[in-house]
């Protein structure tokens, strides 16, 4: 199999957060939040190289005492993905290289779904990548669960909030979408250049904007469920399961 070019992980670690300031640091099993999400992202074989990419001090001084690869960028960016692209100038990369943005909040991170959201560019017409998994009834209808449509050659048709697609005469069958994005240099400097969407306004979901914009998301469907952290208690959750996979 004809091997994809170079592939880049990029962990965004912003320091400021609502309901959760400083995360990135906050102590998983004795280290750095990020720390685990870079050993477990440079577990993925196709990465060939793995940074923090963070607009804080405290990050990158904590990053070089862990010896973990850090780019300082700008604290001004609307998204992460603005972030990753920041990161991915610093780092002098070409237009045809693939950039995975790994959630920097993912510390029992899978590394074979990184290896999932990079297959696709093995074909060169596929610029951008993300994860699916199937998920219930239930779970379709929280609108905090985005839900995602396909081509039957895994090409996104849309991504929602609403459950679609609308089950009229047959089973629901529903995709969630797992927000971990693998996209050419290239793409995710046109995507920046656009700025948001329509749609992209209305759902809050970044990822219209290159559908709207015609540039296609493939996607993979995976069996691995996230496991982020979204508040302090949810440290005790992946400790466990941080504690089961040794």
């Amino acid at each position: 199999m004809t091997m994809p070019p170079r592939c880049i992980g990029i962990i965004p670690a912003r320091y400021a957060s609502s309901r959760f300031p400083g995360k990135p640091l906050a102590p998983v099993l004795g280290r750095p939040m990020f720390w685990h999400v870079y050993t477990r992202a440079c577990r993925c074989p196709e990465l060939s190289q793995v940074v923090l990419a963070t607009d804080d001090e405290r990050i990158v001084h904590s990053a070089q005492n862990e010896g973990v690869p850090v780019v300082m960028t700008r604290s001004d960016h609307p998204s992460g993905s603005d972030r990753v692209l920041e990161a991915a100038e610093h780092l002098g990369l070409d237009e045809e290289d693939i950039l995975v943005n790994i959630q920097g909040d993912e510390p029992a991170l899978d590394p074979s779904m990184l290896s999932d959201v990079v297959r696709p560019f093995t074909q060169s017409a596929v610029r951008v990548g993300t994860l699916v998994r199937a998920i219930a009834e239930t779970e379709a209808r929280d609108p905090n669960v985005v839900k995602a449509v396909t081509a039957p050659d895994g090409r996104a048709l849309y991504f929602s909030r609403a459950p679609i697609p609308y089950p009229r005469d047959n089973v629901p069958a529903y995709l969630g979408h797992v927000g971990l994005y693998a996209y050419r240099l290239l793409s995710l400097k046109h995507f920046s250049s656009l700025g948001p969407s329509a749609l992209e306004q209305k759902e809050h979901l970044e990822q219209l904007r290159f559908l709207e914009a015609g540039i296609p998301i493939h996607t993979v469907q995976t069996a691995c469920r996230c496991h982020g952290v979204d508040c302090p208690d949810d440290i005790k959750r992946v400790e466990r399961i941080l504690k089961e996979s040794q």
